[in-house]
């Protein structure tokens, strides 16, 4: 890939890059139009349907192993309670590090800009998403489940040392991988209406967010230095094996009567969990091949995370 000047055209793989400030005004217009307050839009007082799931059962993580399969139903949908709970909390977790990444980056920009103006948008939305989630898992009462500790204090580094493509390449990671299961499961009327919601706004919102961390890494990786789109391949990859070890917080399993280690063994070995993944995972990674951060050492740590095959 080549280093391009100011005075030149910017372009990469795809073709031409939009004009910054061009991009976050289009975001800005839509953000006036398609924004929702989770407090207001749902009801949150409406009990929770019998016999309905918190999250569709193919995207379980047991769903279709030997565990699953002598399990009951309503221990199934217990399952999909608790594992909704844990991807809450997970979100919680990686949004709180996304807003801080995105004050970073616009730290040192025009405040007038669109593109900054854009920024504090996307981190208003993240603020109502984070405290959306919070709500449900609350209604749900099922506990939080936080990341392992070793994996909340590495975030503290990342989010000290990150680099702007690197700080772009986590945001997609913990947006679309998610948004790919979020459009599964809000048109699907065997879940609870209340979580039907709250996947709605989140797909809603996070188009946007989507194309604005996709519009700027495109950017990052055809005018950042050579070093700094290496690290950004390796960072990014090391962050997709931390995001696959945390999507389902083990503890789920024990707090639903089953055997963890077990429960954890046939995950692994699970062909429907591993294809699930790779799928939610497709358009991301293929946007990451086209823009050359699937490379070398970050290649590598995309496979052993069994996010890429």
């Amino acid at each position: 890939m080549t280093t391009v000047t100011d005075s030149e055209v910017l372009r990469d793989a795809l073709g031409l890059l939009r004009d910054r400030e061009e991009v976050a005004e289009r975001l800005l217009a839509s953000s006036a139009k398609h924004s929702f307050d989770p407090d207001k839009e749902l009801d949150w007082d409406a009990p929770f349907e019998d016999g309905k799931w918190f999250w569709p059962p193919e995207l379980l993580s047991l769903y279709d192993t030997p565990i699953w399969r002598k399990m009951s139903e309503e221990q199934r949908q217990e399952l999909s309670r608790h594992e909704a709970a844990s991807l809450g909390s997970l979100g919680i977790w990686f949004e709180i590090i996304l807003m801080q990444l995105l004050v970073r980056h616009i730290y040192d920009k025009p405040v007038t800009s669109n593109h900054v103006r854009y920024a504090l948008t996307e981190i208003a939305d993240e603020c109502r998403h984070s405290m959306m989630f919070a709500r449900v898992i609350q209604k749900g009462g099922s506990p939080t489940y936080p990341v392992p500790r070793l994996y909340h204090n590495l975030a503290r580094v990342l989010k000290t040392v990150s680099t702007t493509p690197g700080s772009f390449a986590a945001t997609l990671l913990g947006e679309e991988i998610l948004d790919w299961m979020q459009r599964l499961t809000f048109p699907d009327d065997r879940v609870q209406t209340l979580m039907r919601g709250v996947t709605r706004i989140h797909v809603v919102e996070e188009a946007r967010h989507v194309r604005y961390a996709r519009e700027e890494l495109r950017r990052q990786m055809v005018t950042a230095p050579a070093w700094e789109r290496e690290l950004t391949r390796v960072s990014c990859g090391e962050a997709a094996r931390v995001f696959s070890t945390c999507f389902v917080n083990p503890q789920v399993y024990e707090n639903v009567g089953l055997d963890r280690r077990e429960a954890v063994a046939q995950v692994k070995a699970s062909g429907h969990r591993r294809e699930v993944m790779q799928n939610g995972a497709r358009r991301l990674t293929d946007f990451l091949d086209d823009i050359g951060v699937l490379r070398g050492v970050g290649r590598r740590l995309w496979q052993s995370s069994g996010l890429l095959a």
